[in-house]
């Protein structure tokens, strides 16, 4: 019920799954449930001047979602063009609907660790689209990105890969800073959660 208002409310179309890749290390597209959505955010706090990086965005559900609720910029990197345009089609019909500025939403199609991390970029969404091999590309592209920029970044994960965990507390000084669970789905199933880790520099 909550895919279909929130798709009809932001005029988009992100239901379904995406085909698996055909480039090494690249899994198949499946949105976050919106239901997960509205759970983070009531316990995440989003301000209108962070900048999202949203890795693998698919059809762009989760940008269009912080875009429409916290006004925040987001940025979705999809490496499958046609996942890309679908995105960039789904821009377009969200234009029609919202008076928000549509600028502050952008998608880049291009590989995840062929993307340069901006020194406005502070948070970044991961809901397992790679293999921890090109994750751990993207994290140490991030944490070189601080070295020029100080500030202070999140790597926020749902239904978080094992190996990305691992990597993120053995080989980095990212600590975990938060964790959001789903009631009553999380009890079945211990991976429906979000972890947030947050670095400072």
């Amino acid at each position: 019920m909550k895919e279909h208002y929130y798709d009809k409310l932001l005029n988009i179309n992100t239901s379904g799954k995406g085909s698996a890749n055909h480039i090494d290390h690249y899994y198949p597209y499946e949105p976050t449930p919106y239901y997960a959505l509205e759970v983070l955010f009531e316990h995440y706090d989003v301000k209108s001047t962070d900048h999202f990086v949203d890795f693998g965005c698919g059809y762009g559900r989760f940008n269009f979602f912080i875009h429409y609720f916290y006004h925040a910029s987001v940025l979705g990197i999809e490496m499958n063009p046609a996942f890309y345009q679908k995105a960039m089609d789904n821009r377009d019909q969200y234009a029609k609907k919202t008076k928000n500025r549509i600028e502050r939403i952008q998608f880049n199609c291009c590989l995840a660790e062929e993307y340069t991390i901006h020194a406005k970029d502070n948070r970044f969404y991961f809901f397992n689209p790679f293999s921890v091999h090109i994750f751990q590309h993207v994290v140490n592209r991030i944490i070189r990105s601080l070295e020029e920029s100080a500030r202070e970044v999140d790597i926020i994960l749902y239904y978080a890969s094992e190996d990305y965990v691992f990597y993120l507390q053995n080989h980095t000084a990212f600590e975990l800073h938060q964790e959001v669970v789903l009631p009553g789905i999380y009890e079945k199933n211990p991976y429906e959660r979000f972890l947030i880790y947050r670095l400072k520099m």
